[in-house]
């Protein structure tokens, strides 16, 4: 059975309650789960894991090596100003798709540069929770290939 990791970043451990009109009133759990109903409708293994700590996110993406087939990311801020994160993902080798619930270019400046797209196989944003899922679905696809 293939495995993927689901790294959520910085301030998403707050989704349900953090500025519901930009991120919706679902909650992390939520989308956990949906996830994990996906993964075994697709026959993948998905472990999520939270982090407001850049170098807990990057302990995880190195433990990755040991068993996953494919990342999915959401880097939160950390998208927009971390070459560490970046690193770590180019580093261990797997396959990972950057995922975002908003459509970062429709907002502020800051956020229409990524400093994780370029390293990742694509990015899936704009779409709320369910940007998780497109992700999930997509990366299935590649690995199935």
């Amino acid at each position: 059975m293939k495995a993927v990791l689901v790294l959520h970043g910085p301030n998403l451990n707050l989704l349900g309650t953090r500025e519901p009109q930009v991120y919706g009133t679902t909650t992390l759990a939520d989308i956990d789960a949906a996830l994990k109903a996906e993964g075994e409708r697709l026959g993948i293994e998905v472990r999520a894991f939270q982090s407001n700590h850049e170098g807990a996110l990057i302990d995880a993406l190195h433990d990755a090596r040991a068993w996953a087939n494919g990342v999915i990311i959401n880097p939160g801020g950390f998208t927009h100003t971390s070459v560490a994160l970046r690193d770590a993902i180019s580093a261990i080798g797997i396959p990972a798709v950057e995922c975002h619930l908003s459509n970062t270019e429709a907002r502020e400046e800051f956020r229409h540069k990524s400093l994780i797209a370029p390293v990742c196989i694509g990015s899936i944003k704009g779409f709320g929770w369910r940007s998780y899922l497109l992700a999930l679905q997509a990366l299935a696809y590649l690995l199935e290939k």
